[in-house]
């Protein structure tokens, strides 16, 4: 006589617990454990998932920043010797590699296509624990965040899928089993506020750091800070916002020297976008304007002029 599942215990998982197991089985085998160590013989660890199956893995840059030495362990027990072939400071973003092939890897989706409310699991290490699985639901879309560089991270995923230390670098996956983002911060002291990359933006940097060992940005040659103006100002220039980027100061035969920028110059316009603040030029300075001439708006001694400005790559 025997036993159905029902007699013997065992019940088939509902929907919602399939979709995790099975997002958690396409992905899981291709989340690395990155162990780093830097030359005053300190360590620490983080995630990371494999993305080819010649052995590229996608991390956070903070996870391997300064290290000297890197160490990426599988689920499955091997471990490698890492080499990091370029990280990006500004999008937390590194990309690694071990000399292995036919390696487990993971398939990336499109962070674009995500919805507030649909269902996410964070695969990592946290606090050492190999190959852990969380789920939850995408919070929000759309949120910034501040990089260790100062610049912003923009189209960032808000998730509950709770995170803890050593989560950092692996992957936001879907219930489909495709890495939707890159997960890299927590609020301390808040529960369920975790974000991450959206793996829309990490492909384009995967694409610089894969070809250049770097994400190649503009320069303008300025340092500048965010100012309110006055409303009425504002209002005159039809701004949707009172506030602008004060030249503090030019680098002398830069970019903006060049094109006529001075110390107390406030910016207004770029390119014929609006600037409201300092990350709005950041966003602005992409590397497809590079010696590529851009017209700029400026509020000098309360009169406003335009001048050109053409920014060149960063060295």
């Amino acid at each position: 006589m025997s036993l159905d599942a029902q007699d013997s215990g065992i019940l088939d998982p509902d929907p919602y617990s399939q979709r995790v197991i099975g997002a958690f089985e396409a992905v899981g085998p291709a989340v690395a454990h990155i162990e780093v160590h830097d030359r005053n013989g300190r360590s620490g660890s983080g995630s990371g998932v494999v993305f080819a199956p010649d052995g590229y893995i996608l991390t956070n840059s903070h996870v391997v920043k300064g290290a000297s030495r890197i160490e990426a362990a599988l689920p499955d027990g091997r471990r490698f010797e890492a080499t990091l072939v370029g990280d990006d400071a500004a999008t937390d973003l590194a990309v690694l590699r071990v000399s292995e092939t036919g390696l487990p890897h993971a398939t990336f989706g499109r962070s674009a296509a995500l919805r507030v409310g649909q269902m996410v699991i964070a695969i990592g290490n946290p606090l050492g624990y190999q190959a852990t699985v969380t789920a939850g639901i995408v919070s929000a879309l759309g949120r910034t965040l501040r990089s260790t560089s100062g610049r912003l991270i923009d189209s960032v995923i808000q998730t509950d899928a709770p995170l803890n230390p050593g989560n950092s670098g692996g992957p936001l996956v879907d219930g489909a089993g495709r890495v939707v983002g890159i997960n890299t911060a927590i609020i301390g002291g808040a529960q369920g506020i975790c974000f991450a990359i959206g793996i829309d933006t990490a492909v384009d940097v995967v694409t610089h750091l894969m070809r250049d060992g770097r994400v190649r940005r503009t320069r303008l040659g300025i340092m500048g800070q965010t100012i309110s103006l006055d409303s009425r100002l504002a209002a005159r220039l039809r701004r949707k916002m009172t506030s602008a980027v004060l030249i503090s100061d030019v680098q002398k035969d830069g970019p903006g020297h060049s094109g006529g920028l001075t110390k107390g110059d406030i910016l207004l316009r770029l390119g014929g976008e609006d600037v409201y603040s300092v990350d709005d030029l950041h966003r602005f300075l992409t590397a497809e304007r590079a010696d590529k001439s851009v017209s700029a708006q400026i509020l000098r001694r309360a009169s406003i002029e335009a001048i050109t400005i053409v920014p060149l790559l960063e060295v």
